[in-house]
């Protein structure tokens, strides 16, 4: 397994270079198509969502499989390769399906444990079935994310895990009293329009806030919270879209302010927050739910404020909300990943031993066809009862061996025994590649019908 993934999300882009690095349908499949034309790649699948763009390949070279991965990803984004590079990232083998399984459970999302994204990857594998691009390794790893995924959700609370976010760090703001009688008649500011803020905006509207002001860098986006927020059924509350550019006014008649966007840098700084505080009575509060941070960590040291960020929610207490429901979906998605790679180790031995077992065949029929020959007169039972002995020798005696050399391969490491098993043996690697080719077609009917 030479597994290899280049891309870029809302962790190392800024959110107008993912604008722009959307990929169509159409440009996934050119680029998937180019990407099993291009010399390392053998099998390819590209994961495209509104927040990352990942290509995955199987390569046997991981230097010009980077080098070519990342000029696909540029070409077919549309921004330059001197622009994108820097926010790309790379994750090889064990690493690679670390950080599929963990984007599968939701851990790498905007909202942490979001279940969105489990429909994308199945897309993704979907798409690269239809085009053949994915072969056996990039079935398996999907598959297998998706398994992993569902596991996560069925096993753990990660899917409630961007609300309890939410809640916890109001709780922590409210600090002690009720959220309901600290927030009731309050103004609020929820900087970002996504998944998170959304959250944000409904549990103060629940809460009792007399006005929610929502800011996003897209308008529409903006406007659509409000209006959710404000129609008839929905929580009643006063609710109004503005642009970025208002935030520092808003934020003078705010009492409390929530930031969750993709940004990769400040969305308030320290002087900001400080002008906010001219000429205020009461406290201004302050919880910054962004991964990175999109408010300046100085905004601590100001004083008529109480500010509340993620690492402030982690150190808060170590049975917060979701930290425990996250600690136990990691310890799901290492575990996955060793089991993976144990698997695809063995699997990568098991051609060898087929290929061991048909050589055996072959010499067991050529001895009972020759001792047929210097024995013309035994029976059709006596003949039958011999090629059965002979054949329950063999397996008697390659049982163990193999047995062992498939646990062998398994381990860390264990990729060599397969080259040992062939050495040994004198197998004609043709034989064992037939045995690979036909295993993988098998192997593509089959995945196509798990998912």
């Amino acid at each position: 397994m030479s597994l290899l993934v280049v891309g870029l999300s809302h962790r190392s882009a800024p959110v107008s270079v993912l604008e722009r690095a959307s990929l169509s349908t159409d440009s996934q499949i050119k680029l998937l198509q180019d990407s099993l034309a291009a010399e390392p790649a053998t099998e390819a699948a590209v994961l495209a969502t509104c927040n990352r763009i990942e290509l995955y390949a199987d390569v046997d070279k991981f230097h010009a499989g980077v080098a070519e991965l990342s000029t696909l990803l540029a070409q077919h984004s549309g921004v330059g390769l001197d622009e994108l590079t820097p926010y790309l990232y790379v994750h090889y083998e064990d690493r690679a399906v670390h950080h599929l399984f963990s984007v599968a459970c939701g851990l790498d999302s905007m909202v942490v444990g979001e279940g969105q994204i489990l429909g994308q990857i199945k897309d993704a594998l979907a798409l690269g079935q239809e085009l053949h691009t994915a072969g056996r390794l990039l079935n398996d790893l999907f598959q297998q994310a998706l398994r992993v995924g569902k596991r996560a959700h069925s096993e753990t609370g990660i899917d409630r895990a961007g609300q309890s976010l939410v809640t916890f760090g109001l709780e922590q703001l409210a600090a002690g009293a009720a959220v309901e009688a600290w927030a009731k008649d309050k103004r609020a500011l929820v900087i970002g329009a996504g998944s998170m803020s959304s959250l944000a905006a409904a549990t103060l509207a629940r809460a009792g806030v007399e006005e929610i002001v929502i800011a996003n860098r897209t308008a529409p986006r903006a406007e659509r919270l409000a209006q959710i927020l404000t129609e008839p059924g929905g929580t009643g509350v006063r609710a109004r879209a503005v642009t970025m550019g208002a935030v520092p006014g808003e934020l003078t008649r705010a009492d409390i302010a929530v930031s969750c966007t993709g940004a990769t840098g400040l969305v308030l700084a320290a002087d900001t927050v400080e002008a906010a505080l001219t000429g205020r009575t009461a406290p201004l509060a302050l919880l910054d739910l962004a991964m990175p941070r999109d408010i300046d960590a100085g905004a601590h040291r100001l004083g008529g404020i109480r500010f509340v960020d993620i690492e402030s929610l982690a150190e808060a207490s170590a049975d917060a909300p979701m930290a425990a429901d996250v600690e136990l979906v990691r310890t799901i998605v290492s575990d996955e990943v060793a089991a993976f790679g144990a698997a695809q180790r063995a699997a990568h031995i098991t051609p060898t031993v087929v290929a061991l077992r048909a050589m055996a065949a072959d010499v067991v029929s050529t001895e009972v066809a020759r001792l047929e020959g210097r024995l013309p007169d035994l029976d059709e039972k006596q003949r039958a009862e011999i090629t059965r002995t002979v054949r329950r020798v063999v397996d008697k005696l390659l049982h163990a061996p193999t047995v062992r050399v498939k646990q062998l391969a398994s381990e860390p490491g264990g990729a060599g025994y397969a080259d040992a098993l062939r050495e040994l043996f004198d197998l004609d690697p043709q034989t064992v590649a037939a045995v690979s080719r036909a295993d993988l077609n098998d192997t593509d009917g089959v995945g196509r019908g798990r998912v």
